[in-house]
């Protein structure tokens, strides 16, 4: 009896230890993984802005502390590659033979949908009532519509003539719409509006976008392009828009809407829908606009070197964006806080206006200035991106090496090539 209970102590023993290894080992895991997820609670966004993701509003003062323990812990490379997400290892290096034109200029942009966008459901006050045709088919707000009745939809003007033919003919129409990542299939019945005596179907459609914004960079040996640094969204969805082809074209500053605390500020500038198109757009990004120039802009610069988000340090920095007309010119600002980062992420830096010149005419960062540049250094470290609502002195921005790999250029050298986990 007396062997067996030593067995069986040995036994309890040796789980009591898997027990206490299985626990420390998920605590470790809960430290290196709480840096990770903490920063997102700061990307709150302000609905006013014509371009989402324009302005952000910052609601506390630990912005800072949050943006450093992004990168408390070195362990965080296992964590990532454990989830299969790409990951940049701290010793990559750029190419020697990699410069690229700093922007500033002022662009036009103009984006047509991949099909029409729903922004918006209304009544009709049709014979049963008031009512909406759309709605009652499911369809919602953010849906695109690609097809009807078989017959792909590219422009508002598409759509007009399938509701006049189905309505006279009392018919439903066979609608593909694509929410999110599925593809869905109603059936809409358009209603005569009693009051103006035409066939509607209770939906707003929108199938263009129009703003303006920054140039950030030009790569002469590709003639590709990357601007504004974020995401271009619907202005009443919310939603990132799907772009079916697009232009920048040239653009003048005519004036500047200085921003106040709460009130961002704005620039004001003029462009032609239709003449001076300098390039095209092929990608809306959370990290910007890219595409390749038709035409090389008067106000260049010459190629400067990148520095990688490893190498920016905290202190003084320049920007490159216009506030009259289309003359470029330099303004000082300060890298307040800037994260290392071994994987993209929109917001890599707060930044800071000190140009007096620049706080006078515009208060700090307003709309418009996303994607100016920031040189650092002599070299491009970054572009602009949001600015703080609550004090428009300051803002986020974008490292430029994420800018440079959503446009497809190839930046690091071969050896850190393979050293890239995917």
């Amino acid at each position: 009896m007396g062997l067996e209970k030593r067995r069986v102590n040995e036994l309890n023993g040796k789980k009591n230890k898997k027990i206490q290894f299985g626990i420390a080992f998920l605590v470790i895991i809960a430290l290196f993984a709480f840096p990770f997820f903490a920063p997102l609670s700061f990307q709150t966004e302000n609905p006013s802005s014509p371009w989402n993701n324009e302005i952000t509003a910052v609601n506390d003062g630990s912005l800072n502390k949050s943006l450093s323990s992004t990168n408390s812990s070195d362990n965080l490379p296992l964590f990532y590659e454990m989830a299969g997400l790409p990951l940049k290892q701290a010793t990559a290096e750029v190419r020697d033979d990699l410069k690229v034109i700093p922007g500033g200029q002022s662009i036009g942009v103009q984006l047509q949908t991949k099909g029409v966008l729903v922004v918006g459901h209304h009544l009709v006050n049709g014979k049963a009532g008031e009512t909406s045709p759309g709605e009652k088919a499911d369809i919602k707000v953010g849906d695109v519509i690609l097809e009807i009745n078989g017959n792909k939809i590219k422009t508002m003007n598409d759509v007009r003539p399938f509701i006049e033919q189905a309505g006279k003919a009392n018919h439903t129409l066979d609608v593909k719409i694509k929410r999110g990542k599925k593809t869905i299939s109603t059936e809409l019945k358009p209603a005569l509006d009693q009051d103006e005596k035409d066939y509607k179907i209770g939906l707003y459609i929108r199938d263009s976008a129009a703003g303006i914004g920054t140039m950030t960079f030009y790569e002469p040996n590709s003639g590709k392009y990357g601007a504004l640094g974020h995401v271009i969204s619907d202005m009443d969805t919310k939603k990132p828009i799907e772009i079916n082809n697009g232009a920048i074209v040239r653009s003048s500053v005519t004036s500047i809407e200085k921003g106040n605390n709460g009130i961002p500020g704005e620039k004001q500038a003029k462009f032609s829908p239709v003449d001076d198109k300098i390039g095209s757009i092929n990608k809306n990004t959370p990290f910007g606009i890219f595409g390749e120039l038709n035409k090389k802009l008067d106000n260049f610069r010459k190629p400067m070197p990148i520095a990688l988000s490893h190498e920016v340090k905290e202190g003084p920095a320049k920007i490159l964006t216009v506030l009259e007309g289309e003359k470029v010119e330099e303004y000082d600002i300060e890298i307040v806080s800037t994260v290392p980062q071994k994987m993209p992420a929109t917001k890599g830096m707060v930044i800071q206006i000190k140009d007096k010149e620049l706080l006078n005419k515009t208060g700090g960062i307003v709309q418009g200035m996303s994607g100016s540049p920031i040189i650092q250094n002599g070299k491009i470290i970054g572009a602009v991106t949001h600015v703080f609502v609550n004090d428009p002195i300051s803002g986020y921005g974008v490292h430029i090496e994420w800018m440079l790999e959503d446009a497809g250029i190839n930046i690091y050298k071969e050896k850190d090539q393979a050293n890239k986990v995917s």
